[in-house]
């Protein structure tokens, strides 16, 4: 409606470079040992406040700005008003002094008639010698003349007052119906600020949530991965163990084995040991594939966890993104509106402007509505 020099919408890149800063606080927060195991991290809470802080400061200057464009408005109505004020007036008096310069009633044809034959040129001839064309005034003629133009005088004041009044009333209403749409455009203003204020809290929400479950997950992944660690430092020592005590290391054959009698152990004939027997070998070949087919389940079972976990994480971030692009349509789609709404009122402004300039203001005095007097003796 008015031609104002507002800034740029760059809400989508501002929103796109916020969320890559998080995204980068995030992971600097998570892969932080220091913060994420001794204690919150007060970065974090103190960026919050500072957002926090603007964004009020930011609403603070938006009020102040709305303030500013209501006086403005408001001024511009109130010197449009007392300029028109200024012109009817400036009208009615070159018009009065039109009037008293140059339609005086003594300088009229018939002024001999209507001012008791004041300035009427003097007879020379006799009555008697003069014809009944030469005769002025004729018996019964004037007669309540002076009544009826003080009557018709009245009904031309009433008539100019009527009219001054439904002008005083026309021109009320249209200035009662520009300060309701002007109240209106403001109050659309108010409501599109207050949304905009509702998804941005929304988005923080979620923001919040999804960087705690977030926490919570990983917190979860790291505890997973050192019981995991644990237990294999406990399988391998007693792979160790089994594999130092084991008869492979210890040369420990039936063939090379005598007793040695006493409640001794038998003894190992070295210069007799052939190595181990087939039962053995295959007993170790038997334990070491078991080992190894568990170790590769256990890989399987890890890379699944981890790929389940993978996709999870996904899946939240695909949720969240096609949130965020519903949000942003149904922003764009509001502000689509309320553009066309702007315009229409606009146009509407303007087609009653032109109106006011061009039909209703455009009678003007001209010469020949002067030239129109005097012109006969009538």
């Amino acid at each position: 409606m008015y031609k104002l020099d507002l800034p740029v919408d760059q809400t989508e890149e501002k929103a796109v470079e916020r969320r890559r800063s998080a995204e980068t606080t995030r992971k600097a927060r998570i892969f932080n040992t220091r913060h994420r195991v001794m204690g919150i991290d007060v970065d974090a809470l103190n960026q919050q406040v500072q957002e926090k802080k603007h964004q009020q400061n930011m609403e603070m200057q938006r009020d102040k700005a709305f303030d500013k464009l209501r006086k403005y408005h408001n001024d511009v109505l109130l010197q449009q008003h007392i300029n028109e004020e200024e012109k009817r007036a400036a009208l009615h008096t070159d018009l009065t002094q039109y009037w008293a310069t140059h339609q005086h009633v003594e300088d009229s044809r018939d002024a001999d008639l209507k001012c008791g034959l004041k300035g009427a040129f003097s007879i020379t001839i006799p009555e008697g010698e003069l014809g009944p064309a030469s005769m002025q005034i004729f018996q019964g003629e004037g007669t309540g003349e002076e009544q009826k133009r003080r009557e018709q005088m009245e009904i031309t004041e009433r008539d100019l007052r009527a009219q001054k009044e439904l002008n005083e009333r026309k021109h009320m209403g249209d200035k009662h119906r520009e300060v309701l749409v002007s109240k209106e455009l403001v109050l659309q203003d108010l409501r599109g600020v207050q949304l905009q204020a509702l998804e941005e809290d929304c988005k923080k929400a979620a923001l919040i949530a999804l960087a705690n479950y977030n926490r919570a997950l990983a917190t979860e992944q790291a505890e997973t991965l050192k019981e995991q660690r644990r237990r294999e430092e406990r399988e391998n020592v007693a792979e160790l163990l089994h594999t130092l005590t084991s008869d492979m290391m210890t040369e420990c054959a039936e063939a090379a084995e005598r007793e040695v009698g006493g409640g001794r152990p038998p003894r190992v004939l070295i210069d007799r040991w052939k190595g181990m027997s087939p039962e053995q070998l295959s007993a170790i070949h038997r334990e070491r594939e078991e080992q190894r087919l568990q170790r590769q389940r256990q890989r399987d079972a890890e890379k699944a966890q981890d790929a389940a976990r993978e996709l999870q994480l996904l899946r939240l971030t695909r949720e969240a993104e096609e949130e965020e692009r519903r949000a942003a349509e149904l922003r764009r789609e509001k502000r689509i509106q309320t553009d066309r709404y702007n315009v229409q009122l606009a146009r509407e402004q303007q087609a009653y402007q032109e109106y006011l300039n061009k039909k209703l203001y455009t009678n003007k005095p001209t010469k020949s509505y002067f030239n129109q007097f005097n012109t006969s003796s009538r």
